[in-house]
């Protein structure tokens, strides 16, 4: 038999699993997303998707602090513009609140407050009623970077990526900013999952020989797929 013609071949049966696997997962997420009814609006504002500028600065204790640092986990950021006030506690208590309500899902999730380097540090007794809190400060140059508007203060969401996706005010109801953060660590979840089952789906017929996939030159097929299909909907869940 022509080689070129098995190898199409194989191709072709590589793309009608693929399409038959990842159907119902695209399904799912149209249906959720596009054709969601009002209640599931999100509630914070929609950011374009690009990666969150690289601040840095120094932690409470004077270690060095980078956000860059922090991917792999969803980031609730508090951007405060100067000294502690009310909408300040507000914001660190709606964060925290927000995060308690995931439950068992809180673990993936991250708090930051952000502060100009020339505010003053913040105080223990808030700090202590904010355990896990990343308390960091920067140059009012850097925290100018975010998007939040020109000495103003508010609240980001970033991804385990590194990338924007909401921003809400420092007064931001705390049930509907739950709802936001719940619906993301949920998508997630079902978009690693359905992952998981793409690479499974894949590499079973290549170990059983039913697949012969085309590699490169001198590579060789291992227990593992030997390519990578990601899975990105929206916000670029991971």
């Amino acid at each position: 038999m022509n080689p070129g013609t098995t190898k199409a071949r194989g191709r072709r049966k590589l793309l009608l699993l693929a399409a038959f696997a990842i159907s119902p997962v695209i399904a799912s997420y149209a249906a959720y997303y596009w054709f969601a009814p009002d209640k599931r609006v999100n509630y914070g504002e929609l950011l374009e998707t690009r990666p969150v500028p690289e601040i840095a600065g120094a932690l409470a204790d004077g270690s060095p602090f980078s956000l860059k640092d922090l991917r792999g986990r969803w980031l609730l950021v508090v951007v405060t513009t100067g000294e502690c006030d009310e909408f300040c506690l507000r914001a660190l208590y709606a964060t925290r609140q927000a995060r308690t309500i995931q439950g068992r899902d809180q673990d993936r999730v991250l708090r930051v407050w952000l502060q100009p380097a020339d505010a003053s540090p913040p105080a223990r007794d808030v700090l202590a009623l904010h355990p896990g809190l990343v308390a960091a400060r920067a140059d009012r140059s850097e925290v100018a970077r975010l998007p939040i508007g020109a000495g103003a203060s508010g609240i980001l969401l970033i991804d385990p990526l590194g990338n924007l996706v909401l921003r809400y005010d420092v007064d931001a109801d705390i049930k509907r900013l739950a709802d936001d953060l719940g619906r993301l660590l949920r998508a997630s979840q079902m978009g690693r999952d359905a992952a998981n089952h793409l690479r499974q789906a894949f590499a079973d017929p290549v170990r059983r020989g039913l697949l012969t996939p085309v590699l490169p030159k001198g590579e060789q097929v291992t227990e593992t797929v030997p390519f990578v299909i990601e899975l990105r909907v929206h916000f670029g869940f991971t």
